[in-house]
């Protein structure tokens, strides 16, 4: 318990990081309404081991999952992007005490343990994956809640914004809440998730993944946004501007697998 108690601090002050105290008490109260996210990507060689993942997933871990109240989940293949195959798998957790508890929950069920045994067990000569990163999010007041598109076949365009300082990663969060998400939804830029990362590699940096139909249609709301007034307006604000607070940009682009709840 008080190893619990020490990383749910650290997750706290990671995410109130600058700010005053009182500010940061405030800002810890409101965050228990919004959801945190855990993003993991997993590694694997073309072949067997990617079915192997498609049947742990679909039967074993995602049911799993959601017994613990971590759900929906979204499992993604890789469209566009670098590292395929890699699967893209997003947690939705609901309180901070869910992403500190979760792991050890699912080792702690015998009906996973008994489903995603040729996973869960897999010797060291034989894995089934070559490395599994992840991190962990905050949902954005703006977004305080991830919202599932409609199940119809679709892509999802998954991007991470990196941010030279702390400072930066607070304004463009400041932006993307208080005007940036409206436009995107007006232009048809249709929002899934937006993240601060609180835990993770290249931070700070907010991730974030919006829906589309296809590529085409991804490219004509780009389009739109790129020319709406507003968008322009708000990009070229002092404070604002990509030179001062966007480090640089990683994009990809994912294919929800049959079994996906996302």
């Amino acid at each position: 318990m008080k190893r619990r108690a020490f990383l749910a601090s650290s997750l706290a002050a990671s995410a109130t990081a600058g700010l005053l105290p009182s500010e940061a008490r405030a800002r810890e109260a409101e965050s228990s309404s919004r959801d945190y996210y855990e993003l993991r990507r997993y590694h694997v060689r073309q072949g067997l081991n990617v079915r192997l993942l498609h049947d742990f997933f679909r039967h074993a871990a995602i049911p799993a999952w959601n017994r613990i109240g971590v759900e929906p989940v979204g499992v993604f293949t890789v469209v566009i992007g670098p590292h395929s195959p890699t699967f893209y798998v997003l947690l939705t957790h609901h309180s901070a005490e869910s992403v500190l508890t979760a792991e050890d929950r699912l080792m702690a069920d015998p009906e996973f343990r008994r489903a995603g045994a040729r996973v869960v067990d897999t010797p060291s000569t034989a894995p089934v994956y070559r490395r599994m990163e992840n991190s962990v999010m905050r949902a954005f007041e703006a977004v305080p809640h991830i919202e599932v598109p409609e199940k119809k076949p679709r892509i999802f365009e998954l991007r991470t914004y990196e941010n030279h300082s702390k400072k930066a990663n607070l304004k463009k969060i400041e932006m993307f809440n208080t005007g940036e998400i409206a436009i995107f939804r007006r232009t048809g830029l249709q929002p899934v998730f937006f993240g601060e990362s609180l835990v993770g590699a290249s931070l700070p940096n907010v991730t974030y993944m919006i829906t589309f139909a296809n590529l085409e249609e991804r490219e004509k709301h780009w389009e739109t946004f790129g020319a709406d007034p507003a968008w322009k307006k708000l990009s070229t604000t002092p404070g604002y501007t990509d030179a001062e607070i966007v480090f640089s940009i990683t994009n990809r682009i994912l294919r929800p697998t049959p079994y996906s709840q996302i």
